[in-house]
């Protein structure tokens, strides 16, 4: 049996891999241009108290389905996970440009992140399919550079639609895009003939995994938010999932072909991976969550020269994983990970020493640094990992890099936004938070409120910092070589 896709004809191929693009752009456009419509959105429906679920709901369902979707697309193949994941993200988004409230609304969202779960696993498991190993970065780059692109355009093209047209088109331009993704995978996708045998799907364990994932993922999400830490629901929440986690180990070593199979976590090079990836998620949330605020209240600038110190790593990052290949196919899948993590625990250490309140330069110059060393990072061991495994194997190991690194990046926002507000209220001597926050701007916040923020920010970045060098650590358990099955990906 192959183990790829039709690589015998570029026209097909191309079409193949444009409809990869214009599914990536569905996922990676929609958090951002949500973010800027939230003022609009509440003022129509409401619901200003729970309206964070917008983005919490959206993502629990994305990241609790990619390991279901990723066996099933190792039984049934490919091209039906892909089909059915746009189906269920335009049914979505019809809905929720449909939504009469706000409870409606995240009902919806849920619904999108159903088939969003399926579009970034699939997705990524097909543009290794699609190209031999010596190929996978060209493909991995042109992926990378559409989260770029959406990172950078998703808030301008919402707040363009909140502003001079209406919020709920916001999820209507995603029909006519996602409908040209599935003409394309309709079409052009052909995958190889393969052995007609009894496909054996392991539904119970798919039911317990989105559980146990769904109230874990719940209790990290709202636990310091919606309410304590230690209080009744989040005691309640992490006591349910630890019981849902035993219930998951029970069922997948019974199931025949488990969701989430014992191999996934017994091979060292694919279990030191997820645990990498994982802290990248968890890096993660320290400039994409903290420095725009930072940006704002301490170096007094504009909310759109505030996303621009942001968005300039999303120009480096797809730059230096094209160019990644030539690093590895010298050193190693390993090695050049190592390069890229230990040189991002430097950035990150850096940023704490930048001088107060300094100008929006510095930050920026850091930023596109940490890109391009994430950029040596991340890569590699995607392109790695999907080439020590078959192809029945690929959806399955892609599925759970993505989960880890989604659960870093859920654990991440919850344990930093706790570490940011412990020193806010230290600083500001217990303050209440939510009157402090009203004072932030580029022209307004008081100099005692801007040095607390500092400090907080600093904070974060020295976790994330740390998450960088467990990284690092953790890599350092991986083969220096990895198994890869065959140079050519045949």
């Amino acid at each position: 049996m192959p183990e790829t896709g039709d690589r015998s004809t570029p026209g097909r191929r191309g079409a193949v891999v444009a409809a990869l693009m214009l599914s990536m752009a569905l996922a990676a456009l929609d958090s951002t241009i949500v973010s800027t419509a939230v003022p609009q959105i509440v003022g129509d429906l409401g619901g200003f108290s729970v309206f964070s679920w917008l983005f919490s709901g959206y993502l629990l369902a994305v990241t609790v389905t990619l390991p279901v979707y990723g066996k099933l697309s190792d039984t049934f193949g490919r091209k039906p996970v892909l089909v059915v994941g746009a189906a269920l993200f335009l049914l979505g988004s019809v809905l929720c440009a449909c939504a009469w409230n706000m409870g409606a609304l995240i009902a919806f969202r849920v619904v999108q992140g159903l088939g969003g779960g399926a579009l970034q696993g699939t997705v990524q498991t097909l543009a290794a399919d699609l190209y031999p190993l010596e190929q996978r970065p060209r493909i991995q780059a042109k992926l990378s550079t559409v989260w770029a692109v959406s990172a950078v355009a998703g808030p301008a093209v919402g707040g363009l639609f909140a502003a001079y047209a209406d919020w709920r088109w916001i999820f209507l331009v995603n029909v006519p895009v996602g409908a040209v993704a599935l003409w394309l995978i309709v079409r052009h996708l052909h995958e190889p003939a393969r052995e007609l045998v009894k496909p054996r799907v392991d539904w119970a364990g798919a039911v317990a995994v989105f559980a146990c994932g769904g109230v874990l993922l719940t209790a990290l999400v709202q636990g310091g938010v919606a309410w304590d830490w230690l209080s009744a629901p989040s005691l309640a929440l992490l006591g349910t999932g630890l019981v849902l986690v035993a219930v998951v180990v029970v069922v997948e070593r019974r199931a025949a072909e488990p969701i989430i199979p014992g191999w996934v976590w017994r091979r060292r090079t694919i279990a030191s991976v997820n645990l990498a990836l994982g802290a990248l998620g968890l890096l993660m949330v320290a400039p994409t969550v903290f420095l725009p605020t930072y940006a704002q209240s301490v170096l007094g600038l504009g909310p759109v020269a505030a996303g621009f110190v942001l968005s300039v790593w999303t120009l480096s990052w797809p730059v230096s994983a094209a160019l990644s290949q030539h690093v590895y196919r010298r050193i190693g899948f390993r090695d050049t990970a190592l390069l890229g993590i230990g040189l991002a625990t430097l950035f990150l250490l850096a940023f704490p020493f930048l001088p107060y309140p300094g100008s929006a330069w510095q930050p920026a110059l850091l930023m596109l640094a940490l890109g391009a060393a994430l950029g040596l990072f991340q890569l590699p061991l995607i392109v790695g990992v999907q080439s020590t495994v078959t192809w029945g194997e690929r959806g399955t190991a892609t599925a759970s890099i993505l989960f880890c690194r989604q659960t870093g990046q859920t654990l991440g926002a919850s344990l930093f936004g706790a570490v940011a507000n412990g020193v806010l209220a230290a600083r500001l001597g217990g303050a209440d938070l939510d009157s402090v926050t009203r004072t932030w701007g580029p022209d307004g916040t008081p100099a005692p409120v801007r040095h607390a923020v500092a400090e907080a920010v600093h904070a974060v970045y020295f976790g994330a910092a740390t998450a960088a060098a467990l990284a690092f650590a953790v890599l350092l358990l991986a083969p220096r070589r990895f198994p890869v099955l065959d140079p050519s990906g045949e």
